[in-house]
């Protein structure tokens, strides 16, 4: 028989706190699916209805990561123009563009950062639509946004925000589908998936050990799986203090592939799908560079490389994917986090709710 081990939520060694968030998701993902669905469909209508001819998306961190994710959603599934904001021309330089019949989505996992407050709050005062997508109804974000979409991830204490992340991915899958009139079907499958991905935590933990003593990484990946290369970088330099640059792998190309040799770890996020398949080029690079390659993704994919981890993506929507390829990466910053005598839940230097101005 064999011995599925998992971080256990409920010991007082470093790290229970986000292995309970972590271990919580597949719950997340459930309650959000038949809890918070029809009142994320009911704003997406209102939304419709009013025809918005831009969208931009707001955020900072990990919800930025989501923000991207977005981004993508809405210029593939939906064909609208979208764009990133750079707070400051808000909230420093005091721009005001015309933002009539603009989309401006905020997304936060605390609604609590006075930049982001503030800069939604202008947006709306300069005509936009605004919609704050966050884990707390109450926060001051909701209160100066039209609308608000609750990704209902209950309370998250560790610093490095894990159920939150996913939960925002759902939550903003649900709405860009919400815009187009579908039911988000093929997002009922994640629950069971990511409760089989965090049962193989053993899978993870030896995959970690390549990366005790790593002085830097690079993760890699395009399309749906970019936002989830970044989301990586930042678990890795956030909880174990090692420098992790994400590119595009379209980017990799352009310069940064110099610095890597054999020595090198790369990680590539390979979504099964078009954005895989754009990535292979890289891969091909990489390989031939003679780069430690770990693939997070299809089997064939993992099979072709140094190591990885793969990824259930049979009948799995490309798009829904990003939900499902975040969770072995969290694990691994968690047990490479553990394997360097540090806690993952309490980072130096890092508070939970950032307040940037």
């Amino acid at each position: 028989m064999t011995t599925v081990t998992t971080p256990d939520p409920h010991s007082e060694l470093p790290g229970r706190i986000m292995a309970r968030e972590m271990a919580e998701q597949p719950e997340v993902l459930r309650r959000i699916l038949d809890e918070g669905a029809p009142a994320i469909r009911k704003v997406a209508h209102e939304i419709a209805a009013r025809a918005p001819r831009f969208v931009l998306l707001t955020a900072r961190g990990t919800s930025d990561n989501a923000a991207l994710y977005a981004k993508y959603l809405l210029e593939v599934r939906l064909g609208l123009p979208c764009g990133l904001t750079s707070m400051s021309t808000t909230t420093a330089y005091g721009a005001r563009p015309d933002l009539s019949d603009v989309l401006v989505v905020t997304v936060s996992q605390s609604g609590g950062s006075p930049d982001l407050v503030a800069s939604t709050r202008a947006a709306r005062e300069a005509g936009a639509i605004t919609l704050a997508v966050t884990n707390n109804p109450g926060s001051p974000l909701a209160g100066v946004s039209e609308y608000h979409i609750d990704i209902m991830a209950g309370p998250e204490k560790a610093l490095p925000a894990t159920k939150t992340y996913t939960a925002s991915l759902l939550a903003l899958y649900l709405f860009v589908e919400g815009l187009r009139g579908g039911d988000g079907g093929p997002a009922h499958v994640l629950r069971e998936l990511a409760a089989g991905l965090l049962a193989r935590q053993d899978e993870v933990r030896a995959l970690a050990a390549r990366y005790r003593f790593a002085e830097r990484m690079v993760i890699t990946s395009r399309g749906y799986g970019y936002p989830t290369a970044k989301e990586a970088a930042l678990k890795l330099m956030e909880t174990s203090y090692i420098p992790a640059l994400a590119y595009s792998g379209a980017d990799l190309l352009h310069g940064p592939l110099a610095m890597v040799d054999n020595v090198s770890p790369v990680i590539a996020v390979v979504t099964d799908g078009k954005g895989g398949e754009a990535l292979r080029p890289v891969l091909d690079r990489l390989r031939g560079r003679g780069a430690d390659l770990v693939v997070i993704g299809p089997r064939g994919q993992v099979e072709r490389a140094s190591a990885g981890f793969v990824l259930p993506t049979e009948n799995v929507a490309e798009e829904v994917q990003p939900v499902l390829e975040i969770i072995p990466l969290q694990l691994l910053a968690y047990e490479v986090t553990i394997a360097r005598g540090q806690d993952p839940d309490a980072p130096r230097a890092l508070a939970k709710v950032t307040e940037t101005h």
